[in-house]
């Protein structure tokens, strides 16, 4: 069987100590010959120079990065201006996002939606990008039905997106299901199923309250039940995800797209388990 595409999320560190932190954790997790490392981008484009320098550094290292793009709240022109810097650093892969408004900001922008940065992607720059964009199997928290939500990525899809990456999820059935649904309207862009590995449980039940990603019952009870056992709540979660994994894989996925929060031993030690490494 042909190895499964991983890539790896980072998010742009804030200090310089943070920064050097980053590049350890970036060589340990080359081993694992990821097809990229993906970079975040704050609200409204408040990250954007830190984004840039992460991504040029990781590129700096032999690496592909593929910086997030969020289009709301900005301009064609400032669009514009970050793709010819983007261009100019060789950079060759793009994650175009919608993304959210800072807290207290009203105006939207010249662009709405993560169909329209897509479009504007490709009228300006044609194939020089490969572009990514998101996928959500248990639906956007502001979609008001599923189905507006599946004609939204079908949007992105035509608009000229290659692939696409999920929210993390901890239920198979919803990525097998939202994949299918998407097969029936006529998708046909890989659909890459994003992975939270876990380390601090209290964390991911903040951080999944927030995003609308669902933790199964049964999960939340077994770590409630480790109380302040952080060693019992890794091997669990390591347990967990894993499974999660060989199953995405077993079903067909085509690759996974770790989200390691700038940390490399959970992706790391999954991908052994998976024997990926």
């Amino acid at each position: 069987m042909e190895k499964p595409e991983l890539s790896i999320e980072f998010f742009p560190p804030q200090t310089p100590e943070g920064a050097e932190k980053l590049q350890a954790t970036c060589d340990k997790l080359a081993a694992l010959r990821p097809a990229f490392f993906s970079v975040t981008y704050g609200a409204g484009g408040s990250t954007r120079e830190r984004t840039f320098a992460t991504v040029k550094e990781i590129a700096a290292r032999g690496f592909e990065a593929a910086p997030h793009l969020s289009c709301i709240g900005s301009t064609r022109e400032s669009i514009r201006e970050i793709l010819a810097d983007y261009a100019a650093a060789g950079i060759r892969r793009i994650v175009a996002l919608r993304g959210d408004l800072p807290s207290g900001v009203r105006d939207p922008g010249e662009f709405r939606y993560a169909n329209e940065l897509v479009a504007f992607i490709r009228a300006e720059t044609g194939d020089r990008f490969r572009i990514e964009v998101a996928a959500y199997p248990e639906w956007h928290p502001q979609a008001k039905t599923p189905k507006d939500d599946l004609l939204a990525f079908k949007r992105k899809a035509e608009a000229g997106a290659d692939s696409a990456i999920t929210q993390y999820f901890y239920n198979l059935d919803a990525y097998l299901h939202f994949v299918d649904e998407a097969r029936a309207l006529g998708v046909t862009i890989p659909v890459v199923p994003g992975i939270m590995p876990i380390g601090s449980f209290a964390k991911l039940a903040r951080f999944s309250d927030a995003c609308g990603a669902e933790i199964p019952r049964w999960m939340r009870k077994k770590f409630e039940s480790y109380g302040d056992d952080a060693d019992s709540i890794r091997a669990f979660g390591l347990d967990v995800v894993t499974d999660l994994c060989r199953r995405l894989l077993e079903a067909g996925a085509p690759g996974l797209h770790f989200y390691s929060m700038n940390q490399a031993g959970l992706t790391t030690e999954i991908c052994k388990r998976l024997d990926l490494a």
